[in-house]
């Protein structure tokens, strides 16, 4: 049976639009009903086509579990070094994703529990909510992706400001039932100076960050007991592709 998505009716979405036009970023707790929250982590969490995603300066790279398993030791520790390296002096990312397609029409043929939720988010009645808390009437789309940082993973600062993407505000939907806050992976939002705040992973959770708004995801420890589980992506205006 195919999971359907349905809006936590009690959401507070005045505060959540107060929070999020005075600092760039809010969380809507309880985002969904608990129980289809739930079975969307225990989704994320069996599945075994996940590939990891790494750049190198503008390049993206894709690896699939079984080739990143027939690495050697020694491969292994240079990619590891160049992706510290990177991060040292640049932009740089390491996690995994279950990609969703953009196209309306190839998520109606989709059997992916992850197409069905970006449709979902795409919506006029999520559309309608979110843009009632960014302050942006006219979404119209939302993409999607599934993420999974495992231990070592990190997203470093960035704003996700895209010419022509027509991007208002990225989303989070956070799926880790228990975490705290010293094994990392934490939603860090940049301010000027040495200032800055932090949201720590939680479940069911959603965080909207207001596209300009630095922000960046700090390094999963080895004390971590899983991966740290979300959907992730942007609410856009403009056509919706086809």
């Amino acid at each position: 049976m195919s999971l359907t998505f349905t809006l936590n009716p009690a959401l507070d979405t005045k505060a959540a639009a107060d929070q999020f036009a005075q600092g760039g970023h809010t969380r809507l707790t309880d985002f969904l009903e608990e129980s289809c929250a739930e079975a969307l982590w225990r989704e994320l969490r069996a599945r075994e086509d996940w590939v990891q995603v790494i750049n190198s300066g503008d390049k993206s790279f894709e690896l699939d579990r079984p080739t990143r398993k027939s690495f050697s030791p020694e491969q292994a520790k240079a990619m590891d070094d160049a992706v510290y390296a990177g991060a040292r002096s640049g932009f740089q990312f390491r996690y995994e994703a279950l990609r969703v397609p953009d196209s309306a029409k190839a998520r109606a043929k989709s059997s992916d529990t992850l197409a069905r939720f970006a449709t979902w988010m795409s919506s006029a009645p999520v559309s309608a909510l979110l843009g009632a808390v960014t302050g942006e009437g006219a979404l119209t789309f939302a993409d999607a992706q599934g993420t999974a940082y495992a231990p070592g993973d990190f997203l470093t600062a960035h704003d996700d400001a895209v010419a022509g993407k027509r991007r208002h505000a990225a989303y989070v939907l956070g799926l880790n039932p228990a975490w705290r806050a010293e094994w990392g992976g934490l939603l860090l939002l940049h301010d000027a100076g040495q200032s800055g705040r932090i949201a720590v992973p939680a479940f069911n959770t959603l965080d909207l960050i207001r596209v300009g708004q630095a922000h960046s995801v700090s390094e999963v420890t080895r004390a971590a007991p899983n991966r740290r589980y979300a959907v992730t992506g942007w609410m856009r205006t403009g056509p919706v592709p086809a």
